[in-house]
């Protein structure tokens, strides 16, 4: 388990070096840049070792050459402070630049990914990957970028600068340093599973509060709010546990290698003193070994703590990867439809979401163009799911769906969905003005068609009276569920469909109000392919043919009159709809 989390952990870094690839130019300058601060920050302790041995003996004190020492250093703290600077403002610009990638990347996926990953995975997670986690990212690579870079050159130009004052020296602190490595890879290589089990449960805690917050009305209306905050609990409570363990499993990290530092260091004044008393070494000179010696295992102290953020880090982005990885949607025909007469038909098609759990058997219909085609049935005998084939949200597993005779696996997705107008039950409106969620399918339409299509669609009189009418700003819980239904009925009128879909299209409108769409969606549909998906039979009598569906089967088809003649299943519905009115 542990070599398969090492080499999660490394091809994850390859990824996020990837990325990090395509500004090579400036992570060489952050290169460039911590070598010459890093460089300039160690020649510093070599003068200020010039400037002790120039104080040889009371009274024998040489203070020009003390000032212009003084000077030089001066000169060099200024400089490396402003490598450092410019460091940071580099290492801030790549940082985000990657970040910024990664995020475009995984919302690119999430538009190309099967409809099957997207109700596998819930929003919360989904969510919780493309922000928090890739924040943790940004976090890690923005401490690895300006500490990890500067602390290994630091480490090598130190080792170099000791070399020429104390070869022995140099031997027995490059002897010791090992256990530094030792120690910091021991923890880290068992707090990367901590931190990726924590990113895990830090999305379904996402996950869960989204859920809860937007069903808040369920919540409440159902007596739901102590088990929620249990189920809330429960998960943060886990989250807890597990992010305690992560930090103090990594948070062993830097005391540990501090105490191994500690321990150089002694060995290096003793050493040193030893050394000053044959002759070997001046006092200056060992000022400065003892301040390489400080300064060379700093950046070990610093890099352990990198090495935990990175872990953090790496556990999250291997949860953002995993979703910009996921198998997009099969690849699309690059075939677009140049003629719509609207002719839909079905040979054989069947369908499941699970392999061991057939929905549809082997459904078969002609929707010659311009006619009104209804499907009724009981909930859960696949409506929805035969309107989703029909728009290639889903492939058939069997069978062939054609449009204007072609298969509609060899049509561009794009193509095809142009052609459909839906108006589901579920609404949905997107953050913005109520001109823009109208204008969703049509960018370019005038202000007289997006009126038009308000008025058509019945929802002009409410629009109106809007503080902005048209550009009224709207969101999901800003509007009731009839006015929302009634906007996203606007926005089919407005698009002008060669093939219209109604599942349920005006299920949370008032009767009235629904009769007057219905003679706006009656003079929509004239010489247009329809579907129609309705429980309440009085809005499809009309209907060209109704197809009866019962548990995956169509097992009654006939226009309204000829299905009552038969005594069927759509008799027994149309009966217990209508018998007590009647």
């Amino acid at each position: 388990m542990k070599h398969m989390d090492k080499a999660s952990a490394w091809n994850t870094f390859k990824k996020v070096m990837h990325y990090i690839g395509s500004y090579r130019i400036l992570l060489i300058l952050s290169v460039l840049t911590a070598c010459g601060a890093v460089v300039l920050s160690l020649y510093a302790p070599i003068l200020f070792g010039d400037a002790i041995d120039c104080m040889i003996t009371a009274g024998n004190v040489d203070f020009a050459l003390i000032g212009r020492i003084l000077i030089q250093i001066l000169i060099v703290v200024c400089g490396s402070g402003i490598l450092t600077w410019s460091m940071s403002l580099i290492n801030n610009r790549m940082t985000y630049h990657v970040v910024q990638d990664i995020r475009i990347d995984a919302i690119q996926r999430v538009q190309n990914l099967p409809l099957s990953y997207l109700d596998t995975h819930s929003t919360g997670d989904l969510e919780s990957r493309m922000i928090a986690d890739v924040d943790q990212l940004s976090d890690g690579l923005l401490l690895g970028f300006s500490q990890l870079f500067s602390g290994i050159v630091t480490i090598f130009v130190t080792l170099i600068f000791m070399l020429a004052r104390s070869w022995q020296i140099t031997l027995l602190v490059t002897a010791l340093t090992p256990l530094s490595f030792f120690v910091a890879k021991f923890i880290a290589s068992h707090s990367y599973e901590l931190f990726h089990q924590q990113s895990k449960i830090r999305g379904e805690e996402t996950a869960l509060a989204e859920e809860m917050i937007t069903g808040q009305h369920a919540v409440r209306a159902f007596g739901y709010e102590d088990r929620a905050s249990e189920r809330f609990r429960m998960i943060n409570d886990s989250l807890e546990e597990c992010g305690w363990k992560a930090v103090f499993v990594s948070s062993l990290t830097n005391p540990s290698t501090r105490c191994i530092n500690s321990l150089i260091y002694a060995l290096v004044a003793l050493i040193g003193a030893g050394l000053i008393t044959v002759g070997s070494l001046t006092v200056g000179g060992l000022s400065v070994l003892l301040s390489y010696a400080s300064q060379y295992m700093k950046p070990f102290n610093d890099i352990s703590a990198v090495i935990s953020e990175l872990q953090n880090a790496l556990a999250c982005a291997a949860r953002v990867f995993d979703l910009i990885e996921a198998n997009p949607e099969s690849k699309d025909s690059a075939f677009d439809l140049e003629t719509e007469n609207g002719s839909i038909t079905a040979e054989g098609v069947s369908f499941s979401y699970l392999p061991e759990r057939p929905l549809l058997n082997k459904i078969s219909f002609s929707a010659k163009a311009g006619k009104r085609i209804a499907i009724v049935g009981p909930t859960g005998c696949g409506k929805t799911t035969l309107i989703n084939l029909l728009m290639r949200f889903y492939d058939v597993s069997a069978g062939v769906i054609q449009a204007d005779d072609r298969d509609i696996r060899t049509i561009s997705r794009h193509s095809l969905r142009k052609r459909y107008g839906m108006v589901l039950q579920d609404t949905w409106l997107k953050s913005g003005t109520i001109r823009e969620n109208i204008a969703f399918g049509r960018p370019d339409a005038s202000e007289e068609e997006i009126v038009s299509a308000a008025k058509q669609s019945h929802s002009w009189e409410f629009i109106r009276r809007m503080p902005k009418g048209l550009d009224t700003e709207v969101s999901e819980d800003s509007l009731s569920q009839g006015q929302k239904q009634l906007l996203c009925i606007a926005r089919v009128m407005l698009s002008v469909p060669s093939v219209l879909i109604l599942d349920e299209a005006t299920s949370s409108i008032d009767t009235r109000t629904e009769l007057q769409v219905q003679d706006a969606f009656d003079r929509l549909m004239k010489g247009r392919t329809s579907f129609v998906v309705a429980h309440r039979l009085s809005t499809i009598r009309s209907a060209d043919e109704i197809l009866v569906m019962k548990d995956g089967n169509i097992i009654e088809r006939g226009n309204h009159d000829e299905l009552l003649k038969k005594n069927g299943f759509y008799h027994d519905l149309y009966e217990s709809q209508f018998a007590r009115a009647d």
